[in-house]
């Protein structure tokens, strides 16, 4: 069934722009009124002109007919253009909105959602419905308009020829019908085949390193090639349909053509010879007026398909745009802090689960008070990473509340809070670009002079100077031409830069080795002085500063305390602590 609210959807898209539409509604209308006349013509220049020898009343019918091919034409090729430039701007007004709804969806959202299929939907799909303007609802109308209007001049210049060239149309109405159901389930098919390999591709050239490391190239391959077979074979089918449908109408065009021209010359037989005459512009006028309705029949149908198309594609659009699991925006009235805060966190009765009731954390409480450095410890898989990703409002919790500076977090404007909290993650991501842009994000407030202060105290200005074009080198997508630990030095320096009054430090020196480490710690200190630190550490000897440390376990809190006070209750942390001091003496 044709959605007709999805499609009211789309055209509020255009609603900034209905004077173009109306214009190109007009001049539907106005090629469908203009379209007959030159067959008209034509039959009057024949029975009138020729036949009766007035030379130069068929220089002016001539004339006319060049005049009016020239307006059809422009009228034509405006009409053309209007429409796809109409398509191509809600094109790209839908994009901006898309894409912006994807950047406020929770991180949950991007958890359970290949990013292919975003891709898919943001770039594919929106191009698709494109269509509906550029060769579905508008083209279409023109063409059951120009059918109208030559309908009506056929039976109005003989409704006895009219209707025996209408003879094998029922024939067209049933290959009609079949060719559209058959392309529809076809280009259903192409897209979820598209929206598979788009999915398949970004996977796994982002996980290339993965393939090639466990030798399993020859089976992706594989699953590459089926699920490129499942396309080309939904295209195929598609292009069977093409196959035999235009012929069916080339066919059906000659059948009505042959039953014109016998029916006129039965006609022409009866008559006397001055009246069987006029037979002769009348079958040449029909003949163009059957080309002419042909021409819109033979594209109809694929247009309609094309229509649907557009249509299943915004479906597609709006189940993003309609998706509730986002980040509201921030109130009016949204508390929005200037300059440094306390950094007082402060976790009361926080419960929070990825998906429904498996809840990762479970009654979680405590307070950090300013300038403290407090650290997480725990077995992979107890909470600490969701802690953090809570405080920064990436995903919402079902029970509890946190407060920072005695202020529920869902209080703040949420560029305020996110602007107080610096982020320095285990996996640090780099964007393709210049160590510039990806140490300023593109801020032109950070000046390359602060960008240069940050970069020496850290210890990274002489490597990145030794770089070709220092600040200007393009690191390429994901830092691929840096070692693990240079690009967690740039985050460093991209953590300086937006001077937080909360520091987050995941895992910060988990991939740096052991002199890049001591490059960095001295930064640390310098960087964590007053400031309030949080600081989820798998070695435990990187935290023993720690003010206080939370010990957790499958998302419970199992001791607190300071790092002396921990290893004399001889509990939780004492046994993390002499697993780790174990394991290091082995080594050595």
């Amino acid at each position: 069934m044709f959605d007709f609210s999805l499609l009211k959807r789309v055209f509020q898209f255009a609603a900034p722009y209905k004077k173009k539409f109306y214009i190109s509604i007009t001049l539907a209308i106005v090629l469908a009124v203009i379209t007959p006349i030159r067959p008209f013509l034509i039959q009057k220049t024949v029975n009138v002109y020729i036949q009766h020898s007035l030379a130069d009343l068929l220089l002016q019918i001539t004339f006319w007919q060049i005049l009016l091919i020239i307006i059809e034409t422009i009228l034509r090729f405006y009409f053309t253009f209007i429409t796809a430039w109409l398509g191509q701007t809600v094109v790209k007004d839908m994009r901006v909105k898309v894409y912006n709804k994807i950047l406020g969806l929770n991180l949950s959202q991007f958890d359970k959602t290949p990013i292919g299929t975003l891709t898919t939907r943001t770039i594919n799909d929106i191009e698709t419905i494109n269509d509906i303007f550029a060769e579905g609802l508008i083209p279409i109308l023109a063409d059951l308009l120009s059918i109208v209007a030559i309908l009506f001049s056929m039976f109005w210049i003989s409704w006895k020829l009219t209707l025996i060239c209408l003879i094998p149309f029922p024939i067209l109405i049933i290959a009609t019908y079949y060719f559209k159901e058959s392309v529809n389930k076809s280009f259903h098919r192409v897209r979820n085949a598209v929206a598979s390999l788009n999915a398949f591709v970004q996977e796994h050239i982002t996980g290339m390193q993965i393939v090639q490391a466990f030798a399993a190239e020859d089976r992706e391959f594989e699953k590459f090639k089926n699920i490129n077979k499942e396309h080309r074979n939904a295209n195929i089918k598609a292009i069977f349909a093409y196959s035999i449908f235009f012929p069916v109408v080339e066919i059906i065009l000659a059948l009505s053509l042959g039953l014109l021209v016998w029916f006129g010359a039965h006609q022409a037989l009866g008559l006397p010879e001055n009246e069987g005459k006029e037979i002769v512009g009348v079958v040449i006028g029909f003949m163009l007026l059957l080309n002419m309705l042909f021409r819109p029949l033979r594209v109809i149908a694929d247009k309609f398909n094309v229509l649907q198309m557009g249509m299943v594609a915004s479906e597609r659009v709006f189940k993003v745009l309609d998706n509730e699991d986002f980040i509201p925006p921030s109130a009016a009235d949204a508390y929005a802090p200037t300059g440094h805060i306390k950094g007082k966190v402060q976790f009361d009765h926080v419960s929070f689960a990825y998906v429904e009731e498996n809840y990762v954390l479970k009654n979680i409480s405590f307070i950090i008070n300013p300038g403290e450095t407090f650290a997480l410890v725990g077995h992979t898989g107890s909470g600490k990473t969701s802690i953090i990703s809570l405080l920064n409002r990436l995903y919402h919790i079902q029970k509890g509340t946190i407060r920072i500076d005695d202020v529920n977090i869902e209080n703040y404007q949420l560029d305020a809070l996110r602007s107080k909290i610096g982020v320095v993650l285990q996996d640090v991501f780099l964007f393709s670009g210049s160590v510039m842009d990806n140490v300023t994000l593109r801020n032109p407030e950070i000046t390359k002079e602060q960008v240069i202060e940050a970069a020496k105290l850290i210890g990274m200005h002489d490597f990145i100077m030794q770089l070709p074009g220092g600040y200007d080198y393009n690191v390429m997508e994901r830092g691929a031409t840096l070692s693990m630990g240079q690009r967690q030095l740039l985050s460093f320096i991209r953590t300086l830069l937006y001077d937080p009054s909360i520091l987050i430090l995941d895992e910060a020196t988990s991939s740096i080795d052991t002199e890049s480490e001591q490059l960095i710690q001295k930064a640390i200190d310098t960087l964590i002085a007053g400031r309030t630190s949080i600081v989820i550490a798998h070695r435990l000897s990187t935290i023993r500063k720690a003010d206080k440390i939370l010990v957790l376990d499958k998302g419970e809190i199992k001791e607190l305390g300071s790092h002396d006070e921990l290893l004399a209750q001889q509990g939780y942390y004492y046994k993390l602590h002499q697993m780790q001091f174990e394991k290091q003496q082995k080594v050595a």
